[in-house]
């Protein structure tokens, strides 16, 4: 295929299937069919069709955009794609608004490219693609890890390697800049189907989770704030990984337990606040990436949202 339509092997299977490739004037209905040396193959690529889901005007933080991508700043709150829990107030349905439309379609459909997911309670930097060749690109980027990614968590805890429990646990090494590495297989809890689950052995999806702790509050240290990097994007990985390490970020309903903090190490004030975090303190800070057209490097950074700056800024004041 030439490498400017972007075409997926998922995208082309689906042309097969719908009659849309012939070799000789003969349609070719199956994936499987037998191919020879010098056989010239027709692709009739059908105009990208309207996309089953609702525009609908929902203010959008838009960092940057260009004609082929553009780079979000997510509110916490707001569930990426529509789902049978969350059929509207979705980006896409945002999205969907803000483009008009201004879309060359994406897999087939006049609708915006969603090359990598944050969770419904997780703020931060999504990027965004508004073509075929854009998302190709893109995906291809998170699929080798070479697109940066930094999330900042408030953790229960202090996740230092100087720790003998922390360096015993099972998939936990040093890292680099004095941080840990947590390295496991993911995938559904065993018997609750809405967790992720660590497992070993091979079994699971390969995930790597790169953590160094940026500062720690309390006296006791019962609370750090921590950068965590990701190798690769499984879903909730943050949030599992440390929580498998015992330090679970702080308002984590699914995977934090019922953590407790130490009675007086905090400021009344920080106390209250943290005690009353109701999601994940979670923030896609950072976001790399080459440009899918022209290559060159972009970075975004986005600010801490309001809820974690104010809790942060109690602890600090607490100390």
């Amino acid at each position: 295929m030439p490498e400017a339509e972007a075409l997926s092997r998922t995208r082309l299977a689906r042309l097969i299937a719908a009659g849309a490739v012939s070799r000789a004037g003969r349609v070719l209905d199956t994936p499987k069919a037998q191919v020879a040396e010098g056989d010239v193959i027709d692709i009739a690529l059908p105009e990208a069709e309207a996309y089953d889901v609702r525009p609908q005007q929902i203010p959008l933080e838009i960092l940057y955009e260009d004609a082929d991508l553009l780079v979000i700043d997510k509110p916490a709150g707001m569930v990426v794609h529509p789902a049978p829990g969350s059929p509207d107030g979705t980006l896409v349905n945002a999205l969907l608004h803000h483009f008009g439309g201004d879309l060359s379609g994406v897999g087939g459909e006049k609708r915006p490219g969603i090359v990598h997911r944050i969770d419904k309670d997780t703020s931060g930097l999504l990027v965004v693609a508004k073509s075929d060749r854009a998302h190709h690109r893109l995906a291809q980027q998170f699929e080798r890890h070479t697109a940066r990614r930094a999330y900042l968590a408030l953790v229960h805890g202090v996740p230092d390697r100087g720790d003998p429990r922390l360096m015993g646990t099972r998939g936990v090494r040093a890292g680099a800049s004095g941080g840990i590495t947590i390295t496991s297989g993911l995938a559904r809890h065993k018997t609750d189907r809405q967790r992720q689950a660590v497992f070993f052995d091979g079994q699971g999806r390969h995930a790597i989770t790169h953590t160094r702790v940026l500062e720690r509050f309390g006296t006791p240290a019962c609370l750090s704030l921590v950068e965590c990097r990701l190798e690769t994007g499984r879903t909730h990985q943050i949030r599992v990984h440390m929580a498998h390490a015992g330090h679970a970020l702080v308002g984590d309903q699914v995977y934090g337990g019922r953590r407790k903090l130490p009675q007086n190490a905090l400021s009344a004030a920080a106390d209250a606040q943290v005690r009353g975090f109701s999601r994940q303190a979670l923030h896609a800070a950072e976001l790399g990436f080459a440009h899918p057209v022209s290559g060159e490097e972009m970075r975004f950074d986005a600010p801490l949202p309001a809820d974690m700056a104010a809790m942060l800024d109690a602890l600090r004041r607490g100390a």
